[in-house]
């Protein structure tokens, strides 16, 4: 890897780690057109980091009041609404967390092609554009339940198959619901916290069992630049779809799903 590689690539992962369009089908463009080999897990872990520090930045004050609220509600009983919305996003990352365990292997051997990326690419972009233009979108994440809560954290489970994209899967699943879209976001990117935050912690102890050798200026580079690319894409995201919508977004993977098939057919 050269640096010119560590920014394009910590680029797309941070855009594409929030928006709902695939972050597996756009990292898989690299290797396949130009031939970039893999980054490596120390990348891997930088990149996480970076977004990781985006979302909670950005959400620092619901995040300080969700955590406040939530060891309330251990110690003390708070029954406030953050503390319920806390104890919503715990629930939502247990599907993912299970499925993770149980179908890794599956998921590494038999997924991770380009000809499966293009067609959930297409097939839950199809899915999103169709739940936008159906669904009520009249509820805030503060009215989610234990069961919306469930559905949610499932969609985010199923997501884990690449191209399904977890932001796109998991605001499907809650304007499906009823949520606005731009509660959607919100409870979505609050969700992404834990399951950051575990990937990460996932990524970062296999890295020190393959004892891998570290690049600072490489590592540097993929938080800095994927910090800077998530922070800015959850802000103009967030200000974006309540006037345009899910459409552009499905556009998108329409067209990269069909472009990326079109690419594996011919090479």
């Amino acid at each position: 890897m050269n640096y010119f590689e560590a920014i394009i690539l910590a680029l797309i992962q941070g855009l594409t780690e929030f928006l709902p369009i695939s972050s597996s089908a756009h990292l898989i463009l690299p290797s396949a057109i130009l031939g970039w080999e893999d980054q490596g897990l120390a990348f891997d872990v930088a990149v996480h980091v970076g977004t990781l520090l985006a979302v909670v930045i950005y959400f620092r004050h619901e995040v300080v009041a969700l955590l406040s609220a939530f060891f309330a509600s251990i110690f003390k009983a708070d029954r406030s609404k953050e503390a319920k919305l806390a104890w919503m996003i715990v629930l939502a990352t247990i599907p993912a967390c299970v499925f993770g365990l149980l179908m890794k292997d599956i998921i590494e051997l038999y997924l991770r092609s380009a000809w499966v990326i293009a067609a959930t690419t297409i097939i839950f972009g199809l899915l999103l554009w169709w739940v936008d233009k159906n669904a009520q979108l009249n509820k805030d994440e503060y009215q989610v339940d234990w069961k919306k809560s469930l559905l949610i954290g499932i969609a985010q489970a199923v997501a884990m198959i690449p191209g399904t994209s977890r932001s796109g899967a998991t605001i499907t699943a809650a304007l499906y619901l009823g949520f606005t879209r731009e509660a959607a976001a919100r409870f979505s990117f609050l969700m992404s916290i834990p399951i950051i935050v575990l990937a990460g912690g996932f990524l970062t102890t296999e890295l020190i069992a393959s004892g891998e050798t570290v690049h600072v200026g490489f590592l540097m580079t993929g938080i800095i630049t994927s910090f800077v690319s998530a922070y800015l894409c959850i802000h103009f995201f967030l200000k974006l779809i309540s006037k345009m919508g899910m459409t552009p977004f499905v556009i998108y993977r329409l067209l990269l799903g069909v472009g990326l098939a079109l690419f594996m057919l011919q090479s």
